[in-house]
């Protein structure tokens, strides 16, 4: 499947969206709606808030759909070293989040690090496993 990037600017930040990488976890828009709106086209208004307020929603979102970059630099989706204990958080109907410097090991024994916020598939119906994709949200995945 190709990889769809959307780039959205307010001549200030660019943040940038992929939608295949999304889990829908709603943090953009149930915490910037003037800024992030899925019931509107283009569904990113970055007019809707100031550069500070958009920077700290996308830092936010837990599959890293969303990032940013500073006009005057590069995309800032590389993997800064986060140093802070892990914490697994459990959200409801979704994904584990797992905040902090975390190593996953794939079935064929390659090692991946991460950081920030990692999404893990709690339902076992990702086909991005043992990543989040969203699928939780079309299966209908209830916490029991």
């Amino acid at each position: 499947m190709d990889e769809i990037t959307k780039h959205y600017t307010n001549g200030e930040v660019t943040v940038v969206w992929k939608p295949n990488t999304c889990i829908h976890s709603k943090i953009c828009w149930t915490g910037l709606l003037t800024v992030f709106d899925p019931r509107k086209r283009p569904w990113i208004n970055m007019e809707g808030s100031d550069t500070q307020h958009i920077i700290a929603q996308v830092e936010k979102c837990p599959s890293g759909a969303l990032s940013y970059f500073m006009n005057e630099g590069k995309i800032n989706d590389t993997n800064p070293v986060v140093d802070v204990d892990t914490i697994v958080e459990v959200t409801a109907n979704g994904p584990l989040l797992v905040y902090g410097n975390v190593t996953i090991r794939n079935k064929n024994g390659e090692e991946v690090k991460k950081n920030k916020v990692t999404a893990l598939c709690r339902c076992g119906a990702s086909s991005n496993k043992p990543y989040c994709d969203g699928t939780h949200v079309k299966i209908g995945f209830k916490d029991e």
